[in-house]
């Protein structure tokens, strides 16, 4: 099980990586949505995990051209931002997140929404490495 993390910052995606890591994913990280949208063309990712507020593309800007993308529009999306607006919040499912976590998180509610995300993927009947 690949996770891809995406946080212009480079501790948090350190610590995104090792709550995962102990859990027994392999993490694969990116700065930026433009970075996210490189290492997705590479690596076989089943989730992504990425913050909303970055540089060169933000969060919403790379989950719509990630569902835009039919090689990787299926895989489930968390944004993991400190963005506490209900607006933003919105914007973020109109463009394609699957859930919405506010920073600081604990590795017990990212894992937790992983594991939601990954029975969602079952209960649907999907594959967790699709591709075409």
């Amino acid at each position: 099980m690949k996770i891809l993390v995406v946080d212009d910052d480079g501790v948090t995606r350190k610590i995104l990586g090792l709550y995962l890591k102990t859990k027994g994913y392999e993490v694969v990280f990116a700065e930026n949505g433009l970075d996210a949208l490189e290492k997705l063309g590479i690596e076989d990712v089943n989730i992504v995990l990425t913050d909303l507020n970055m540089p060169y593309m933000d969060g919403i800007e790379f989950v719509k051209n990630m569902r835009a993308e039919p090689s990787y529009n299926h895989i489930p999306v968390l944004m993991v931002t400190t963005e506490a607006d209900a607006e933003e919040r919105t914007r973020a499912f109109d463009a394609g997140v699957d859930g919405y976590l506010m920073k600081p998180v604990t590795a017990d509610a990212i894992n937790a929404k992983v594991r939601e995300l990954l029975k969602r993927i079952f209960s649907q009947g999907g594959e967790i490495n699709v591709r075409p």
